[in-house]
């Protein structure tokens, strides 16, 4: 009882707190419409940071498994620095994404409030259509973002066990195990870095027609 208590007086704050956010930024004449729109610019270029992350991790753990000697211990550092900017970027993209995600569903809640306040049933019929029409475009947008999101954790999780296991067991048996997941991981990566430019495509493209 006390924790749904606890999580309803945080969503309350956390409502108030957008409130006055936008309330504040409308005062400065920026409205919904632009906040969204710099919140997945922001989103699109944590996505950017992102894609070349895990590109970068990928060459680092192809790099281990082509190993030639030298000492391991350096090398376990390099990959599990690696893999913390991993988990970092994949968190800064979860950040931004749910940033989208709270100013669109703010804005279209607000936009179909306003169209019921119109008496011209044309000008309330000619919002409605564009309503509909950004809707449908932030709607895409989401789930290009959040398709692309659900394949980051899955990445780090197989980063994160290279990196433990190359912890534990610093020697040159550890790296020959490592290189059969080589081929699994260059596969989980690709698909990961393809959904990250579909994702940032939309996002240009959402972008430039909200203007």
């Amino acid at each position: 009882m006390k924790i749904l208590l606890t999580l309803s007086i945080l969503a309350l704050l956390l409502t108030s707190c957008s409130t006055a956010y936008y309330a504040a930024m409308d005062k400065l004449g920026y409205e919904k419409r632009h906040i969204l729109v710099d919140r997945v610019k922001n989103a699109k270029e944590s996505q950017i940071d992102a894609k070349e992350q895990f590109a970068s991790a990928l060459d680092e753990f192809i790099a281990v498994t082509n190993y030639q000697g030298g000492e391991l211990e350096k090398v376990y550092r390099r990959i599990d620095s690696s893999y913390k900017k991993s988990v970092d970027r994949a968190n800064d993209v979860k950040g931004r994404n749910d940033a989208v995600e709270r100013t669109g569903k703010a804005l279209f809640k607000e936009w179909n409030r306003e169209i019921k306040q119109f008496t011209d049933p044309e000008l309330a019929a000619a919002s409605r259509q564009q309503y509909v029409a950004a809707e449908e475009r932030y709607e895409e947008l989401l789930v290009a973002m959040r398709s692309a999101e659900a394949k980051l954790d899955p990445v780090l999780k197989t980063f994160n066990d290279q990196t433990l296991f190359l912890k534990h067991n610093l020697n040159a048996k550890a790296i020959n195990a490592l290189e059969s997941q080589v081929t699994q991981v260059k596969i989980d990566v690709n698909r990961l870095i393809r959904d990250m430019e579909r994702s940032i495509a939309e996002a240009d493209r959402f972008i430039s027609q909200m203007r």
